[in-house]
This record gives C-alpha cells, structure tokens and sequence, in this order.
C-alpha cells in the first residue's frame, strides 16, 4: 500500500448521477464527526507524530482538512455563481508550515464541523443543471460541480485514512 494513498487516488470516469453524487454528499456529511473520532483521545505527541515518513503531522493533517474544505466551499460557490470563473490553487504544503497548524486541533474540528454544514446544505440544494456547472482550475483545467463534489468526498476519506493509519 503507498501511505500516501491509503485509499488510492481520486479516480472517476463516466456519467455521475444523482444517486452516485447524493452518496457522495452524505459522506462529506459523515467526516467532521468520523474525524473528531479519529483524533479522539490523542495527546499531543501523537498529534504531532507524522503520519508517515516525510508526511504531516496528524494535526497539519487536520489543520489541512479545514484549509482544502474551505477553500472548496468557495470553490463551488464560485462555481454556482460565475461563468466557469478561474479559481485560485493555494501552496497546501506552506500552508501546513504555518504557526496556524499549530493551534489544538478542537479550532479546526469545529470549523470542519461548521464548514460542512453549510457546504452539505449548499450541495443538496443544488440542481441537475448546476451540477453541470464548472469553474476552471490552472492546473487540473474544467472541473464540474458533480465531479468536484467527489473528489472531496474522496479527499475527506483519503486524510481520514492518513489519521486511522497512522493511530494502528
């Protein structure tokens, strides 16, 4: 298994429908209270025990979700409101290096927590032909809303696998 891809990459071709991208919404639903399980109990050497070798540590991890998460929500925000708008790709590994991944990861829950109740809300409201609404990422190119909503289904899963991982 590569431990940078506990649960592989995102990897999806075909038609989604609404059946596929409700299921992927519910997970989305499910990870703020799955991930406050997963660092439960963790003091803080564990917490800042990398997840692997020349990995984050699970809190840069955590700290991480809440960074990719809102900078997602914008994202499909932008995308429900503009024309196929350019969307900003941010430095995710100067990110984690910042003196804000180093807070308690309880700051970063709570906004995963937040954060995904409005962006849960926000996706099951939107329509079939929304969903066919894009926004242009410089380097990835068009991303549609369905897709995109799976690749952070995916992208919750794949750092929960980080975390549940790294506690064996």
């Amino acid at each position: 298994m590569d431990e940078r891809y506990p649960i592989g990459t995102f990897q999806f071709e075909g038609d989604i429908n609404r059946t596929l991208t409700h299921q992927w919404i519910e997970e989305i639903a499910s990870l703020p209270k799955k991930l406050r399980e997963a660092v439960s109990g963790l003091n803080n050497e564990q917490l800042d025990t990398p997840y692997r070798d020349g990995g984050w540590t699970i809190r840069q991890v955590v700290h991480h979700i809440a960074d990719s998460h809102m900078n997602a929500y914008i994202r499909f925000k932008l995308a429900l409101t503009e024309d196929s708008p350019v969307i900003k790709p941010y430095e995710e590994a100067r990110w984690a290096e910042l003196e804000d991944s180093k807070l308690p990861v309880e700051v970063s829950l709570t906004l995963i927590e937040s954060v995904h109740t409005r962006l849960v809300a926000l996706l099951k409201s939107v329509s079939e032909e929304e969903m066919k609404r894009t926004f242009v990422h410089p380097e990835s190119g068009l991303v549609s809303v369905e897709k995109n909503i799976g690749l952070y289904a995916w992208h919750g899963n794949h750092h929960l696998a980080h975390i549940t991982n790294a506690k064996l």
